[in-house]
Parts: structure tokens; C-alpha cells; sequence
């Protein structure tokens, strides 16, 4: 329930805002060709900024684009996200950093994702699992780690869970396209809804299930069924609007059910991939 004084969520924003810039209700009013009461009443909650009036606040105030999320959230509207691409020449050092962080996780199979589970960069332990388990050109052509959970139809009912998660999966895919509207996330969608080990129900099925950070996964490995951990750790900015923030990264890491497992003894591929860069 929205508070109808001054600490009102949006309010407490905009006050501090005018507070950081040193811009009255007045001054600001000015700037808006609004009016000093108007600006009181957005404060003190009695009235709801339209989008529009969210961004020529933000403009009027000179916010960054995380400063313009954090606002339009606070108003009750989806934050206005730009495209960054991973590979760009200015995000060398983020890049660096991911593969610092992989290699500290070795043996365990780890991969950097983006928004849509997109592999961007693996670890040794990724190569050596999973290149145990497909050949030379299905390991080149795993590019989505969605793709590859949807695909385990073979182990569907080996653990009782399974639909659920997969279930969530979607949910979480299909309330990100209706946030944001992204053309990419509803062509993910429509493609593992098509894969045969997702339940019909699955809408129903999320509904009753609360999103996690791990989930198991059941795997064949030389006709015997392993579970593992799948752990996801996002990599985004700090703050209420991380999960808005570009690039949209999370470190997938799988840790094995029975703590004995040996990856090493798995002798996958040879530990070369387009995505290793260590």
C-alpha cells in the first residue's frame, strides 16, 4: 500500500534528488513548466508521476541512467535499458574479470551467460564436463545453457522436481519479455516451449513454484543418472537495479549432488573452446 506522505517511494527519490542537485521545488518546477504544488504533491505521494513526467524529472536533474532506473521504478514503471555488448573494447576489463572468477572455480563446469543464458565465456571444468558428454561438435555448437537443461528430456522423471524447474525457467523468461517487452526473450521463449520435456501445465506449474537461485539437474553420464547443483551468481551492478543493469550477466556454476564425484576423472575434450581464454 502506497504511503500518502513524504515517504512515499517515488517522493523520497525525487527529494533526494533535488537535495544531491541543490534544485527547489521551485527551480524545479521551472524547469518542468509545472507547478511548485504539483512537485509537493509528487513528494509527499498525493499524486503519481506519468512515465513521462518521470523522465523530464530525470532530464531536469541531469540523472544517469542507473539514477533514471532506480526513478522509474520507484514510480512503478519498467526501467529503460539499452543494449551493451559484452565484447565491446570498453568492457576489456569486465571481461578480465569474469575470466578471473571462472578460473577460481575450476574443476566445477562454470560459465559466464547473459540475460537469455547465452554462453559467453567457460572454464576448464565447463570444457572437460560437458565435452564428456558431447562430441567434438556438439560441444562447439552449445551456445545456451537453457538449451541444454530442455534438452535432458531423457531424464525427464528422474527427479520428481524436474517439470517444476524447468517450469520456473520459462516463468522467469516469460515475465522478463512482459517487463520489458524484449523481441529476445519471446523468441527464447517459443523456443524451449517447443522442446518435448516441457510439462503442457507449465504456466500453472510456476505459478506454484517460488524462483530459486539453484535448482538440480539431473544428467546422464554413461547411462547412469548424476544430479548436480546448478548455482547461479548474478554479475551486475549493485543497488535496486541490478537486474536492469547492462550487460545482463550471471556465473552458472554446476556442483555435484555426491560431494566424492570426480570431474577429473571425466577425461572429456581436449580443454580448447572459442569461449576459454585461459
Amino acid at each position: 500500500m502506497q504511503s500518502t506522505d513524504s515517504k512515499s517511494v517515488f517522493g523520497r527519490f525525487l527529494k533526494f534528488w533535488r537535495g544531491v542537485h541543490g534544485v527547489s521545488q521551485e527551480a524545479l518546477a521551472g524547469r518542468l513548466g509545472s507547478s511548485p504544488r504539483h512537485i509537493s504533491r509528487l513528494e509527499n505521494g498525493s499524486s503519481r508521476a506519468s512515465e513521462t513526467m518521470v523522465l523530464d524529472i530525470a532530464r531536469a536533474l541531469s540523472l544517469g541512467k542507473r539514477d533514471l532506473n532506480h526513478l522509474l521504478i520507484a514510480a512503478g514503471f519498467a526501467p529503460n535499458e539499452e543494449p551493451v555488448d559484452f565484447n565491446a573494447p570498453e568492457l576489456k576489463w569486465l571481461r578480465k574479470a569474469m575470466m578471473m572468477h571462472l578460473r577460481t572455480l575450476d574443476p566445477y563446469p562454470a560459465s559466464v551467460v547473459d540475460g537469455s543464458a547465452n554462453i559467453l565465456m567457460v572454464n576448464r571444468g565447463w570444457v572437460n564436463f560437458y565435452g564428456s558428454l558431447l562430441d567434438v561438435d556438439g560441444l562447439a555448437s552449445l551456445s545456451n545453457f537453457y538449451d541444454f537443461l530442455f534438452a535432458q528430456a531423457v531424464v525427464e522423471d528422474a527427479a520428481g522436481d524436474w517439470a517444476d524447474t524447468l517450469s520456473a525457467i520459462l516463468m522467469s523468461i516469460q515475465q522478463s519479455a512482459l517487463l520489458t517487452g524484449d523481441v529476445n526473450a519471446e523468441k527464447a521463449l517459443a523456443r524451449l516451449q517447443a522442446y518435448p520435456s516441457v510439462p503442457t501445465d507449465w504456466r500453472q506449474r510456476a505459478a506454484h513454484t517460488e524462483p530459486m537461485a539453484s535448482f538440480r539437474v539431473p544428467i546422464n553420464i554413461a547411462g547412469e543418472v548424476k544430479r548436480f547443483f546448478s548455482v547461479g551468481t548474478m554479475a551486475g551492478a549493485l543497488g535496486p537495479s541490478a537486474f536492469a543493469s547492462q550487460p545482463h550477466l550471471s556465473i552458472i556454476t554446476l556442483y555435484p549432488e555426491d560431494a566424492s564425484y570426480d570431474f577429473a576423472s571425466l577425461g572429456g575434450a581436449e580443454l580448447s573452446h572459442p569461449l576459454l581464454f585461459y
